[in-house]
């Protein structure tokens, strides 16, 4: 089997080749004319970035996005789905308004914004799958019924995966609230009776009757709960809360079956680009960025969402002389910042057990696009 294609483009610009033109030769490279069906709805999966957060990526690179692929004749929208914990981006209307603030207007991007799970985050499809975990996964509804999906990441540092890029995108991103909570806990929500006041709100909500007051505070039936987890944004108190009880490892290994299940039907219609730079040491679901880890890179892309998650950290680690040279650098290899931010996680394990998956490869053929025309 031939070795997928990692093409990378480089900070260095010229004025007939800027950053956009290189994203145009990217689609050109992989042909995706002949991939995405003509007329065919793309999910094109991003990060709006939290309130406070300013490294996710700029509306200005998605409208080059979309606009290469209304070029191929789809039609594309932007999308990303509600978060599990408390917060804007919570919920589809705070999620719509936050993603408006930071630029993704259609004035701007030339395509609509879709939470892809709903309102509240509940809308979604099962899809089943044959992971180690999971036999099914609650994959957000409109990116399971879209044709298919470009990933767009802002590749950096993560407390839980080691790396934040396309599989973390794709596999927590592309999952209802369900799925978020099945990967980071195997049990049902906890209620923090300190912060509870027995007002009922999450009783109201819960649609498998799986909570009650007693004693005027809230109780949660594990074996009624099915870990859905609207109870934790509707509880006004931020008394329900998700118990962290997976381990590191199981936790990435889910994480590459639900990028599995998110891919499913369009693993051959999909596209994947990790810009590199801004590296900072935090998921952009903190409101806040902090000091970037590594120096820039540029855009890495691929049909395979493994290959271009491992080249973005061998490219920082030990780039080849034709990226040192295109972007002067001073030295051959550096010390992985990755590892270094979060020595004890093992950022390997969620790619390789997507490549037993058979979701894509870890070893890969590199081209830069630096002198494309």
């Amino acid at each position: 089997m031939d070795k997928p294609i990692v093409a990378v483009a480089t900070l260095n610009t010229r004025y007939k080749q800027n950053l956009f033109h290189k994203i145009d030769a990217i689609f050109s490279l992989f042909e995706m004319e002949r991939r995405i069906p003509k007329r065919g709805f793309v999910a094109v999966k991003l990060h709006f970035g939290e309130e406070g957060n300013s490294t996710f990526v700029r509306p200005i690179f998605l409208r080059r996005v979309v606009e290469n692929l209304k070029k191929i004749g789809t039609r594309p929208f932007l999308t990303d789905t509600c978060t599990l914990y408390v917060g804007e981006r919570s919920n589809a209307v705070e999620h719509l308004s936050l993603a408006i603030r930071h630029g993704f207007t259609y004035v701007v991007v030339d395509a609509p914004v879709i939470i892809a799970d709903g309102i509240r985050g509940n809308a979604y499809k099962s899809v089943p799958i044959k992971g180690t975990h999971f036999t099914e996964a609650y994959i957000a509804r409109e990116i399971a019924e879209a044709d298919a999906l470009v990933g767009v990441s802002h590749f950096k540092a993560h407390e839980l995966s080691g790396i934040g890029g396309t599989l973390k995108n794709i596999g927590m991103g592309c999952a209802a609230r369900k799925g978020k909570l099945a990967q980071h806990s195997n049990v049902a929500p906890k209620v923090k009776k300190k912060k509870c006041v027995g007002c009922g709100t999450c009783v109201s909500v819960c649609a498998q009757h799986a909570i009650s007051i007693a004693s005027e505070k809230a109780h949660i039936d594990p074996e009624a709960c099915v870990g859905c987890g609207e109870c934790i944004t509707a509880c006004p108190q931020k008394a329900i809360q998700i118990q962290w009880n997976e381990t590191i490892p199981v936790f990435q290994e889910k994480l590459a079956e639900y990028a599995a299940a998110a891919l499913k039907g369009k693993e051959k219609s999909s596209l994947f680009f990790n810009f590199v730079w801004d590296i900072s040491p935090l998921c952009d679901c903190n409101p806040h960025s902090g000091v970037p880890i590594a120096p820039p890179l540029g855009i890495v892309a691929s049909t395979d969402p493994v290959a271009v998650d491992q080249a973005s950290v061998d490219l920082l680690c030990s780039p080849p002389e034709a990226v040192r040279k295109a972007l002067r650098l001073p030295y051959e290899t550096i010390e992985n910042p990755f590892e270094k931010q979060y020595p004890k996680v093992d950022w390997t394990i969620h790619l390789h057990h997507a490549e037993r998956m058979g979701l894509g490869r870890c070893s890969y053929t590199l081209t830069l696009v630096d002198d494309a025309s």
